[in-house]
């Protein structure tokens, strides 16, 4: 299986570099993957597709304000994108440049209100920092951080809500959920009256979604792990619907990777940290329909949606969706997978 295989082309002018207005306001690409066929909706009328025998999957991770411009001891600017928590004030970066890094280093921001001491180098920019600081990290990142948005959005962001869904609740993300960001409280609220059953998971988005795959043969790629969580009352309530034949749409593909990863002849009450790899060929136990984004080609995620649906009907609606002019990635248009 070859990486190229999920390229595309892409103009430059269709990656959405600012979110609509009105966060429902997106177009909606509605496609089934028994037909193979695809319609071009917009996103509230995603509540025509679902009733009361659907149960909505979501990620209430919050993103945290994660990137960091700091001063080496020697004088250097190094900037450090927090990933993933480890414990006892250690986490996972990406810090650049890496190479002027080294163990031992202190790195001081906001003129030592926080300060990270590197304790472990790895391949590929990524470094082990043991933060140092008085008081609550939330509190000073919210201080001192800035939202890391991807490197191909180049416009600054107004309003850093924007890079959060509705619903974020649990902080600890290195990136937003963006399928999630298109509902707005209204969408939310119209779904329930309708009968559809809104349960909500988290997975802590890091490294493991958005590093893109370098490897020739993508069976070669390795994921990073990602944390994850799922309630008992969620657990519970998943099964039931399951039992009882319900749909399960998981809303984005970090909802999806947390329902593929915990479903074991049933879900259970779980806090773990998930390194699953989905592409083609991987039969999926948990979902049966999922909402996203379109994604970067040979993307982690191009290949989970093409093992949902099939690689050429993906590389055929994305193929579309350019010709139709759709918004794409993190603040671009969604698609529903049915």
């Amino acid at each position: 299986m070859l990486t190229t295989d999920y390229d595309y082309d892409l103009p430059e002018e269709l990656i959405a570099q600012t979110p609509l207005k009105d966060r429902g306001a997106s177009r909606l690409m509605v496609l089934d993957k028994k037909t193979k066929t695809w319609e071009h909706k917009h996103f509230t009328d995603i509540i025509d597709y679902l009733d009361s025998n659907d149960v909505l999957v979501l990620n209430d991770t919050k993103v945290i304000p994660a990137r960091l411009i700091g001063t080496r001891d020697t004088g250097g600017v190094t900037e450090v994108l927090l990933l993933k928590d480890l414990g006892e004030n250690v986490w996972q970066t990406l810090a650049r440049p890496q190479r002027k890094v080294h163990i031992g280093q202190i790195i001081s921001f906001g003129d030592g209100m926080l300060k990270a001491e590197c304790i472990e180098k790895e391949d590929q920019g990524i470094c082990k920092f043991k933060l140092i600081y008085d008081g609550i990290l939330v509190e000073i990142l919210d201080k001192l951080g800035e939202m890391p948005l991807p490197p191909y959005i180049h416009e600054k962001l107004a309003d850093k809500d924007r890079y959060q869904t509705v619903y974020a609740k649990h902080p600890g993300s290195a990136a937003a959920p963006t399928a999630g960001l298109h509902f707005t409280p209204e969408i939310l609220k119209k779904l329930e009256e309708k009968g559809v059953e809104l349960i909500y998971v988290t997975l802590h988005v890091g490294l493991g979604t958005f590093r893109p795959v370098e490897e020739e043969d993508l069976t070669n790629h390795v994921m990073h792990s990602e944390y994850y969580e799922i309630s008992k009352e969620a657990a519970e309530r998943l099964n039931l619907a399951k039992k009882n034949g319900k749909r399960i749409v998981a809303v984005g593909t970090t909802s999806t990777r947390t329902l593929e990863s915990a479903y074991d002849n049933g879900f259970k009450e779980t806090c773990a940290n998930t390194s699953i790899f989905i592409y083609p060929g991987y039969k999926f136990k948990a979902i049966d329909a999922q909402i996203t984004n379109f994604h970067l080609p040979k993307s982690t995620l191009i290949m989970l949606v093409s093992a949902f649906a099939g690689r050429e009907f993906i590389l055929d609606a994305y193929k579309e969706a350019v010709k139709e002019k759709y918004r794409f990635f993190s603040f671009g248009d969604a698609m529903f997978i049915k």
